[in-house]
């Protein structure tokens, strides 16, 4: 199964690393991934790897702990909510 998980803040060294590490010891993998800066602004947007039995409560905690500690906020859907959210 796939997750989309995208990554928002101001611009400060480590975020990539800081997020890649916390997926690693969460045993996703990162199947693509795009990043830019806006102006001031980090973003991220990751296509991942998700085990079929994965509690996304137990990501979403995780994952907000991490955005806490880097200053940034990371969000994390299945790939078919986030496909249906975003059809036209």
């Amino acid at each position: 199964m796939r997750a989309v998980l995208t990554v928002i803040g101001q611009d400060k060294v480590g975020i990539v690393a800081g997020v890649s590490t916390q997926l690693a010891e969460l045993n996703l993998n990162i199947v693509d991934m795009t990043q830019t800066i806006m102006q001031d602004f980090f973003t991220m947007m990751m296509m991942l790897e998700v085990p079929e039995d994965v509690d996304y409560e137990v990501l979403r905690q995780a994952l907000d702990t991490c955005g806490e500690t880097l200053g940034v906020k990371i969000t994390i859907q299945n790939e078919a909510i986030f496909d249906a959210m975003h059809k036209l």
